[in-house]
């Protein structure tokens, strides 16, 4: 009597057993199936910030070059620290970033800020899961990346004179980031690099 009601207990127990096996292995498939559409999320954004970084850094180094052919010049410095004058062709530099990164580039161009946006799809879908259509879904992110001025001057005051007692006067200092320049056109190592001149970084 006992063993056949021992053995009966177990029968009833197996069935118990296979549905929560079956629902443990449901789960762990389902959390794979999140995994890798976060896997996936996440490459999008990383081709979407290096792609719009890359973009700003493009134009922040034509701006650097427009400075250096005024640097004889400090009443031209300011226009050119604002960005005016900056050309937005740099979005050939965020397709490079995107395919370096496995992604594409749906859309790129300057923000209204000094800078660009950048709209990137992932050239791979989340691939086949529990989860239905997740073989053809790609993951799209945006980023926007901004360019800052990081230096500032004074100008000479109206009627001030050179140290020879003529109107030509020594440039005027910059401050980049806490670190003092003394420009000369002359000495190429006087003159700060494009990132000295000007921050680049993903905006909030």
């Amino acid at each position: 009597m006992t063993g056949r009601r021992t053995f009966g207990d177990s029968g009833q127990a197996f069935p118990i057993y296979i549905t929560v096996v079956g629902g443990l292995l449901f789960l762990a498939f389902a959390y794979l199936a999140v995994g890798q559409a976060a896997a996936n999320r996440n490459g999008a954004q990383t081709a979407a910030d290096a792609a719009a970084l890359a973009a700003a850094q493009e134009t922040r180094d034509q701006l650097a070059g427009d400075w250096l052919e005024v640097v004889a010049d400090p009443t031209k410095w300011q226009a050119i620290l604002d960005g005016d004058g900056a050309l937005f062709n740099g979005c050939w530099r965020a397709h490079e970033l995107a395919d370096q990164n496995d992604a594409e580039v749906q859309g790129c161009g300057a923000t209204g800020l000094l800078g660009y946006k950048v709209d990137v799809v992932t050239n791979k879908s989340v691939g086949d899961s529990i989860v239905p259509g997740t073989e053809d879904f790609k993951s799209t992110a945006s980023a926007t990346a901004v360019i800052e001025p990081r230096c500032t001057f004074d100008l000479p005051g109206e009627g001030a004179v050179g140290d020879d007692g003529n109107d030509t006067l020594p440039l005027p200092q910059l401050t980049c980031g806490g670190t003092n320049w003394d420009p000369d056109p002359a000495d190429p190592i006087t003159l700060p690099e494009p990132e000295d001149l000007f921050d680049v970084h993903l905006a909030d």
